[in-house]
């Protein structure tokens, strides 16, 4: 395992060599150190991404030879899949099938964002004018020095999300993961390395947020931030943005709804109900833990998921069967105790979970929780938890439903179930989110947006959209008559 930083194509320790420490979250014990980056580090590897892109091939490499950098690198994450997949769960902690499924859907990104690098029109794309003695030609290029920085809930993933369309755009990068799980993105930058990615192109640098993420965010010589994370360092990023009125893009914080009709399948409800909040351990942005369901099928649903939620097998991610793994650190960990605490004394009913399982006394584990009839005006409903607690009210009607659901300073998403697909439709285009779901919770696609409105952040990941955040729009008008233009006339 890497436990150096990677600047400018080459491994190095801290500048004051200063450490991390790293812990395996079901055991709580530390597994790695790694390089606590400095300022002065911090600026070394953006200076190198400067030199990188201001004096480097890569922003003028064809959009056809950037996308084999991608697609080497996806096959360099292919070959070690099972690897990093048991890396990430030592880190992070989630079972070992949802890390390899994140790892799949890296190398998936990586290959999608090679295929748009290949359709990019490195000729520009005309326009028509209403005057024929001029042609426009369109351009996007790349925007360049993009600071990255990423959470630890997708380790890897997330890496994925930023660096792959970042690369395609013929951008360079420092990329900056969370201190809580940095092994896999150390591993990606040694993929970069072997694939022999130019130098300063890609530079991964592990620090403290305070240290290594405010220096980036500040640092005048990066021309975009990308930030995923929580509401008070995205809010923090964007305030350092303005300084310098850097392109900015944020993916922040989330409060879900899932709104389940009475004409809805009960089985399939709750199922859908169950991957919505507990995969990942409830540690998703997008996660639906405000569930909303109609009168007649509320008491008949939460009877059903409660006796579900009880079957759920907690453990170590790396033990067969294991469903739910602990949260990701001690601090996490309080932090939902804390929420669980608070929602009881706010008039919340807890109907199962809420407490550290009995059989497992090393480990940031919590049980699955459900309350229902929870206050509106609760932190339990109104606040992001990150945790497996579902919180569950009922509804009378479509337009309560759908006022409830958008009764939050969150947008990122929400989900609607109903046998009624012209009621989903209605219901979906009447969310104020970014993304909706139809009779299913959290399935995401490359392909697609991703992003939210309101407090859930600025602009969208994913897709032609994830591409865009890191290019700019050049217009190239040009005369082209062999007539004067005749606005300086001689007497």
């Amino acid at each position: 395992m890497r436990d150096q930083l990677y600047i400018n194509g080459s491994w190095q320790p801290a500048g004051n060599s200063r450490t991390l420490d790293v812990y395996d979250p079901s055991s709580e014990s530390v597994i790695q150190q790694v390089a606590a980056a400095s300022p002065e580090d911090i600026d070394e590897a953006v200076q190198a991404a400067r030199v990188a892109f201001d004096e480097g091939v890569w922003p003028t490499l064809s959009g056809e030879s950037r996308a084999g950098y991608l697609r080497a690198i996806a096959e360099g994450i292919r070959e070690r899949r099972d690897d990093l997949a048991r890396l990430e769960v030592q880190d992070n902690g989630k079972p070992l099938p949802e890390a390899q499924w994140d790892i799949d859907d890296a190398i998936g990104c990586f290959e999608y964002y090679a295929g748009l690098a290949e359709q990019i029109n490195d000729a520009g794309e005309l326009v028509t004018l209403p005057d024929d003695r001029f042609r426009c030609r369109v351009l996007r290029e790349p925007v360049g020095v993009a600071g990255q920085i990423i959470p630890w809930n997708y380790p890897l993933l997330m890496a994925a999300w930023k660096v792959a369309p970042a690369l395609a755009a013929g951008c360079t990068m420092v990329l900056k993961p969370s201190e809580l799980t940095p092994l896999t993105a150390l591993e990606l930058a040694a993929i970069a390395d072997e694939v022999e990615l130019p130098p300063g192109v890609l530079n991964v640098v592990t620090g403290l947020g305070r240290d290594a993420g405010a220096t980036l965010s500040i640092h005048p010589g990066v021309d975009k931030l990308a930030f995923t994370g929580s509401v008070p360092t995205g809010r923090a990023i964007m305030q350092a943005a303005a300084q310098d009125i850097k392109n900015v893009s944020l993916e922040l914080g989330g409060k879900s709804a899932f709104i389940v009709f009475d004409d809805s399948d009960i089985e399939a409800a709750v199922e859908w109900i169950l991957f919505g909040i507990f995969w990942n351990q409830g540690q998703v942005c997008s996660a639906t833990s405000r569930l909303l369901v109609q009168d007649r099928l509320h008491d008949r649903l939460v009877e059903r998921l409660v006796e579900e939620t009880r079957k759920i097998r907690l453990g170590n991610g790396l033990e067969s069967g294991t469903l739910l793994g602990p949260l990701v650190s001690q601090g996490q960990y309080e932090k939902v105790l804390q929420a669980i605490e608070r929602g009881c004394r706010e008039g919340a009913r807890l109907v199962s979970g809420g407490r550290r399982p009995a059989h497992l006394q090393r480990g940031w584990f919590v049980e699955p929780t459900v309350f229902i009839d929870t206050p509106l005006d609760s932190a339990l409903w109104c606040e992001e938890i990150f945790g497996p607690v579902l919180a569950v009210r009922r509804f009378s009607d479509e337009a309560e439903a759908v006022r409830l659901a958008n009764a939050s300073n969150f947008g990122l998403a929400t989900g609607v179930m109903s046998a009624d697909l012209k009621r989903c439709d209605r219901v979906s285009r009447a969310l104020r989110a970014g993304i909706v779901w139809v009779n299913c919770s959290q399935p995401t696609f490359v392909q697609a947006p991703w992003g939210g409105y309101k407090q859930s952040g600025i602009g969208r990941e994913l897709g032609a959209w994830g591409l865009s955040n890191y290019q700019e729009t050049k217009q190239i008008t040009e005369y082209c008559s062999d007539q004067p233009w005749g606005w300086y006339l001689k007497p």
